[in-house]
């Protein structure tokens, strides 16, 4: 596309394709905001990791009617052992209809959610890397690697870890550099499995981080990189077979590769999510150890909550702080994921004290609470945002439910928020535009009505009109004229 032409400018440039950069595309596309996605790679990764879907994602997804084109690809296990690698089950009656892992290729979530996103009518532009931008007070200019200069009412940075954008920016981001690294891959092995268990079992207590795990017909191999190879460069497959060699005495005749990494505990989290007209989302804005396998996850979270709040801004509709509730309610989060990431690497550090916490905490996780509560935090199903005083329900997801007709999760294919009324007799007070009301009875909740908001979350729990008045102001809106 040619900024020159006669096709309208974005109201939104997205940097970046990965899964926070696409579904923030889909998820304002679903309001007809118009998006541009600018993509730096010119083709999809040539390697295929394995990534995990948690269970508050897979309800989001579930939310927008993709769960069931990721699940075709996937593999689903339970929702258990996740913290520190602890070998815990799966928590007991966990409160999601999605309560597993789903284990998909990482570059088949990355086309479905650009495909979803495309087919909505968002743009994307493969082979493009923003160099520079500036923004005023009606947008920002985007100027490309090649010098084609694009307008855009917003910019945001998905743009990674290194985001162009967030140094663009001018925003800090501390935190600390990596102490330790890692060796992660996926291989086919040759030893028997009776071997491998065994060898494992013996080491793993006295070894941080290390693991053979079978994994859909190859391994999940994780070992220590400390003093193998050039940190700069990609690590290699002697890398592997040298550090398996050094702490098992053997390599288990590892061969046939499918991808191959090198990871640091850098532990970084942006000091700001938004500097005017610009915002930062995903790995831009925060990373951490991949340990739990919650940063995939904690991006299209963001996702989420960003899309219908930046739409709304976009559309004429939003109330002035509700942009600004972005970052209030995500950076909180990151920084909780922050922490737990903290101390799983701290729980998987070779020697006595961590050793002997490790111990501890593995008879901890005997105890059900404990064990759930350690899940709630990864899987980010506990999650409650602060707004303010109210019943328990107020800034927590709300589960799918039966409703008439099908499921709760259905009726959220649109991104919109839903008035969801056992009473019969409330209103949405004329948002017709941006809230759904579903009358219904037989629903099954324990409260008399609930406003949800587009990503999930419950805005108001109660049976007032003027009472949800207030709270249809605050979240949505003035009422049409």
């Amino acid at each position: 596309m040619d900024s020159s032409t006669t096709e309208p400018s974005p109201d939104v440039i997205i940097a970046g394709c990965g899964p926070t950069g696409a579904t923030l595309a889909a998820e304002l596309q679903l309001h007809g905001v118009r998006v541009l996605v600018l993509e730096q790679e010119t083709e999809p990764a040539s390697f295929v990791r394995i990534v995990g879907l948690h269970i508050r994602s897979l309800e989001l997804m579930a939310m927008r009617g993709l769960l069931d084109r990721l699940l075709a690809h996937g593999r689903q296990r339970p929702a258990g052992g996740f913290f520190a690698a602890i070998p815990a089950p799966a928590p007991r009656d966990l409160d999601s209809a999605h309560a597993y892992l789903l284990g998909i290729p990482q570059p088949v979530v990355v086309r479905l959610l650009e495909e979803h996103a495309v087919h909505l009518g968002a743009q994307v532009r493969h082979g493009c890397a923003v160099a520079d931008f500036r923004q005023d007070d009606d947008g920002v200019t985007v100027e490309l690697a090649g010098g084609e200069r694009l307008r855009g009412r917003y910019l945001v940075g998905c743009d990674g870890g290194r985001s162009t954008v967030r140094k663009l920016s001018g925003v800090g981001f501390p935190g600390e550099p990596s102490r330790t690294e890692t060796l992660m891959g996926e291989m086919e092995v040759a030893a028997p499995p009776a071997e491998i268990a065994a060898k494992v079992a013996e080491l793993g207590e006295t070894h941080k981080p290390f693991w053979l795990r079978p994994l859909g017909g190859v391994y999940s191999v994780v070992v220590p990189a400390a003093g193998v190879g050039d940190r700069a460069a990609p690590p290699t497959l002697d890398d592997f077979r040298q550090q398996l060699r050094a702490i098992a005495g053997t390599d288990f005749g590892v061969h046939s590769p499918r991808w191959l990494s090198r990871f640091g505990d850098a532990t970084r989290l942006a000091e700001r999510y938004r500097t005017g007209r610009v915002l930062l989302a995903g790995d831009a804005a925060h990373i951490h150890p991949p340990i739990g396998g919650q940063g995939l996850n904690l991006g299209i979270q963001d996702a989420f909550n960003l899309g219908w709040k930046l739409a709304a801004q976009i559309r004429g509709w939003a109330p002035e702080p509700l942009l600004d509730t972005y970052q209030a309610e995500r950076r909180p989060v990151a920084e909780a994921v922050l922490d737990n990431t903290r101390a799983q690497m701290e729980l998987s550090s070779p020697g006595p004290g961590p050793e002997a916490v490790r111990r501890l905490l593995t008879e901890l996780m005997d105890f059900d609470e404990v064990n759930r509560h350690l899940i709630g935090k990864i899987t980010a199903i506990d999650l409650r945002y602060d707004f303010g005083a109210g019943p328990d329900l107020l800034g927590r997801r709300l589960r799918d439910i039966d409703v008439k007709q099908g499921r709760l999760y259905d009726r959220l294919h649109r991104g919109r928020g839903l008035l969801l009324d056992r009473t019969g007799r409330l209103t949405t007070g004329g948002r017709p535009d941006r809230v759904d009301h579903l009358a219904d009875p037989t629903a099954a909740l324990d409260v008399p009505a609930v406003l949800v908001r587009p990503d999930g979350h419950v805005a108001w729990v109660g049976d007032d009109q003027r009472d949800l008045d207030d709270h249809l102001a605050r979240w949505f809106g003035s009422p049409l004229r």
